[in-house]
């Protein structure tokens, strides 16, 4: 056996789809004071998964709504993270125009891979998105007792 084929097979294993390389957990998209991200999107993206969500990052909070990013956002997005039980659409064109994809949660490391239309795909396409988490969950609140008051 030549001493190639180890190092071809842990190549191949690195290049399959599904990777996280250096993205971070979904489940880590929280910031230091305890509230959370939403999602985090990055300007940089590589064939190799461990060099992936590099660069420049944008932090998108809750509810955020952004029909037009800023101009040095629009059409540079290649890397996204995902919150736990948060969705990110994100349209092609300016004020939500355009084809639009839904991204639940987790790492989206190269958005080469997900395809927009039929011969386009979602790296350096993005110019809007909305994130959205649903609320962490109703306050269980115990009702007060019945309490019977006897009538004369």
């Amino acid at each position: 056996m030549s001493p190639l084929c180890p190092l071809l097979l842990t190549l191949a294993l690195l290049a399959v789809p599904g990777v996280r390389g250096a993205c971070p957990a979904s489940a880590d998209l929280n910031n230091a004071d305890g509230t959370r991200t939403c999602a985090k999107l990055y300007d940089k993206s590589d064939p190799y998964y461990e060099n992936c969500c590099a660069g420049a990052v944008l932090s998108l909070e809750p509810g955020a709504d952004l029909p037009y990013l800023p101009s040095d956002w629009t059409k540079v997005i290649s890397s996204i993270v995902v919150g736990q039980r948060c969705e990110l659409t994100v349209w092609s064109g300016r004020g939500k125009e355009g084809k639009s994809r839904k991204f639940s949660a987790g790492s989206y490391p190269r958005l080469e891979e997900y395809r927009r239309g039929l011969f386009g795909d979602w790296s350096n396409a993005i110019s809007a998105v909305y994130c959205r988490c649903p609320p962490a969950g109703p306050t269980t609140q115990t009702p007060e007792p019945l309490t019977q008051t006897e009538h004369p």
